[in-house]
Parts: C-alpha cells; structure tokens; sequence
C-alpha cells in the first residue's frame, strides 16, 4: 500500500512539472499558429497581396496543422511524446526565423506552412500530460493544457501594439526568445527517456482506428470538431464582424474579440474539471444549451419596425447596445470552451490507449470545420447581406450537435449502466 501511496505521490510531482511546461508550449504555439490571422493585415498592405494569396497565406498553418496532426500523434506513442514535442518547437522557432529574414511572398507562404506543427505539438503535447496523469482527474488536466489555445487571443493585442511600438517583424522575434527559453526548459526539467514511447506501436491508421476501444469515438471526433472549429472560425470571424457591427477600428474589434478567445480557452479547465466531478454528458449538454441561448440572441439583427398607429406611423427600432452584445460573446466563448474541455476529456478517457492517435483526429476535424465555416460565412454574408447570419449558421449547427449527443448519450447510458464513470 506504501509503495502505490509512493507512486501516486511521485505522479503527481512529475504532473505539477510536466503540465505547466506542456501548457506554456502549448500557449506559444497557439499564439504561433493563428499569427497571421492578425500581421496578415499588415503583411497584405506590405507586399500588396491579392485575395487569393491572402487567403493562402491564412489557410497555411490550419491546413498543415490538420495533416501533421495524426502523423505526429503515431510518432509520439512510437518515439516519445517528448521527442515530437521538441522537435516542433525547434520547427517553429526555425519559421520565427524565416520571417524575421524573408520579405518575399513565397518566403512567408513557407513559413505558414510551418507554423501548422503547432498542430503537431497539440498531439504530442497531449499525450506526453496524459502519460503523467490519474484518470480522477484527466479532465481537469486536459483542461489546462487546452487552455494553452489562448495563445491565439494574446495575438489580437500584442501584434497591433508591436506594430505601433517597431514593426510587425517584432512580432517573430519575440516568439522566437520565448520559444528558445521554452525548449530550453523542456530540455532541463523534463525525463529524457519517455517512459511512454512504445518502439513496436502501431503505426497503420487503419489499424489504430480498430484499436479504438470505443465505438462511438469517430461521433465524439466529430462533435468535437463542430464546436471547436465554430470557435476557432468565429475567433477569425470576429474582429471583422465587431469592427463593421459598430463601426471601430480594425484594431479596437480585434482587442474586443479576445473577451471571446480567452475565456472560452480557459473554460475549458471548468469543463475538464465539471466532468470529472459530474459526468462530461451531463457538462456537454447543458453547455451547448447555454450556447444555443446565446446564439439565439446574436442572431438577430438590428431592426426597425412600422406599426400603424390611430392616427400616426409608429417606428420602433431593435439593436443591440455593444455593451450588451459584448456580454453574450464572453458568454458564448465561455460556453463553447466548457463544452470542448469535456468533450475532449471523455474522447480520450474512453481511447486512452491510443490517446495521441485520437488527439490527431480531434485536431483533423476540428480544423476542417474552421477551415470550411469561413467561406459559409462569408457565401451566406454575401447572399443575405445580414452580418449576423453567421450566428444563425452556428445556432442550427449546434441544435444539430445538441440533439445528436443528447441521443446518442442516451442510448450510450442505457448499454452501460455499470459504468456511469463516464
């Protein structure tokens, strides 16, 4: 009994190491991934880039990210978690570099591209805390090491307020110190053996997808993906929007959506945390209610209405107030991040064998549906010439998501009511 007490203690002195470096790598790549959702403004007026290119150079680091997701996850359980993980901060450091050198199209379309093994780390990173940690509580861990996409939002003040401060080149060199002192860390504090790495793992996709132990993970995958690319979309969708909605600066709407990317990030560690204590069914569900609620309010658009009075004309006028918008956007990032911290937490609690390959998947359909969402947006935008159409896309988007899980979670309790761990 001394000796379990023993190891329990010393798992939970290796996690109190492993996950605050995991997360700050994770913090830094996210911020790395989505750099050009923000300096692509000013590299477009630079370089004088049509809409095409444009639109490459945003698509880059989401599309490499989605292909190097599942690779990378298969090598980390077959080389170490560890291994991959620096290898793409090394990869990310070395893209810092070509932009701080580059001044040519090609040059930054290359470097986008490299800015996807953000997606790569993710898997890894995945993997590597999920290897130091108990099952009571690897929601709540999950959770934290998600939390690291609010790198993503930190770029929505720190690019405008470096391009005031030097130029946006000074954007790279600041990745670039903190990815040098991250690595430098992981180097220092952390086990070169990973005692995880699996030399004989499975490396056939199609095998590892039969290795599964639940069957209804490809659903869970895909939940997933609906509610966390409509996150990542709307997070690129929203400086635009607010800027445009209320007429601010392009710089003003982009500092006002990270109240939407930060906090939904952090929520996923109550999410994560909620589920361990509650059941993640029970945490999804009432999540996406409160999603939908939110969504249901965004959607309408600013209206006047006639009535015809006794003896006059009668005008009323409906829009909301910014501060009131502004209230139900922190909601709604709050809500969608509780539900993907538990949806991500029951996924791998029930494949953790294969937990980076399934890590892979999470990220593959998470990107396609921010990769896809858009140019929806910006087709039915086009079409209907309301700005809040994009809520009413995500409102039906996620009615369909709530209805399928709540059905299939249903089904899932009935066939096993012995475990109602899950």
């Amino acid at each position: 009994m001394k000796s379990e007490r023993d190891g329990a203690e010393d798992r939970l002195a290796s996690l109190a190491v492993v996950l605050p470096l995991a997360m700050a790598g994770f913090v830094v790549a996210a911020g790395c991934w989505t750099l050009f959702a923000v300096a692509g403004v000013h590299l477009r007026l630079e370089l004088d880039l049509s809409d095409i290119q444009f639109g490459f150079l945003l698509a880059m680091p989401m599309a490499v990210g989605a292909a190097l997701a599942v690779p990378a996850g298969i090598a980390a359980q077959k080389f170490g978690a560890r291994r991959i993980m620096l290898i793409c901060l090394a990869g990310l450091a070395a893209c810092m570099l070509i932009l701080l050198i580059t001044d040519t199209f090609p040059g930054y379309l290359i470097a986008a591209g490299g800015l996807g093994l953000a997606g790569g780390f993710y898997s890894a990173g995945l993997q590597f805390v999920t290897g130091h940690c108990e099952s009571p509580r690897l929601g709540l861990v999950l959770g934290v090491f998600g939390a690291g996409v609010t790198g993503a939002g930190f770029n929505y003040y720190l690019v405008p307020l470096f391009h005031e401060a030097f130029s946006w080149h000074g954007v790279p060199l600041a990745y670039l110190i903190v990815l040098v002192l991250v690595l430098a860390l992981l180097v220092m504090l952390t086990d070169p053996e990973d005692a995880a790495a699996d030399p004989s793992a499975e490396t056939s996709v199609r095998i590892l997808l039969r290795q599964m132990q639940s069957k209804r993970a490809g659903q869970l995958c895909g939940y997933f993906g609906i509610v966390a690319g409509s996150f990542f979309a709307l997070a690129l969708w929203l400086p635009d929007y607010l800027s445009s909605q209320f007429e601010l600066p392009v710089d003003s709407g982009a500092r006002l959506a990270q109240w939407f990317v930060i906090p939904g990030a952090l929520a996923q560690i109550a999410g994560g945390g909620f589920s361990d204590r509650f059941g993640s069914a029970r945490v999804v569900s009432r999540a996406l209610v409160v999603c939908l609620i939110a969504l249901f309010v965004l959607s309408y658009p600013p209206m006047t209405l006639f009535i015809q009075g006794v003896d006059a004309m009668i005008r009323v006028e409906f829009a909301l107030p910014m501060q009131v918008e502004s209230v139900f956007v922190v909601t709604l990032g709050l809500a969608m991040g509780c539900t993907m911290g538990s949806l991500q937490r029951l996924v791998i609690i029930e494949n953790r064998p294969v937990a980076a390959f399934v890590a892979g998947l999470l990220l593959v359909s998470a990107c396609s549906v921010a990769f896809l969402l858009p140019v929806i947006f910006s087709s039915v935008n086009h079409w209907l010439g309301i700005r809040s159409a994009v809520f009413m896309i995500l409102f039906l988007l996620l009615v369909g998501c709530l209805f399928l899980f709540a059905r299939e979670s249903r089904r899932h309790e009935r066939e096993h009511l012995l475990h109602p761990g899950i």
